[in-house]
């Protein structure tokens, strides 16, 4: 799902791990972390309307309108995300090259 924020461009949110399987970003929990999940009340199967019990890689990137892939970011391991920041500079200059 596409959405405006106040940045003054698109974010992509992928609700239904749909764009993840296109990018290959995805991963499925082992049958003992489905038993920990269900445990807190969060049936991935459910949310995702997807019984694989699949949960998308943490993944950031940004995407010029000449569709040039300026900044990329994937991390499998969820709990090493880098600060909201790091993308900074590289909005930075496309904000620049807007205003030139």
């Amino acid at each position: 799902m596409q959405h405006e924020s106040n940045l003054g461009f698109p974010i992509l949110s992928d609700a239904g791990v749909a764009v993840a399987v296109v990018f290959g970003l995805r991963f499925w929990l082992p049958i003992d972390l489905i038993e920990v999940y269900k445990l807190f009340g969060n049936d991935l199967a459910e949310i995702n309307s997807d019984p694989s019990w699949v949960l998308p890689m943490p993944a950031r990137y940004v995407i010029g309108t000449d569709g040039v892939i300026a900044y990329a970011e994937v991390n499998p391991d969820c709990t090493r995300r880098p600060a909201p920041s790091e993308p900074l500079p590289v909005l930075d200059r496309f904000r620049g090259r807007a205003l030139a």
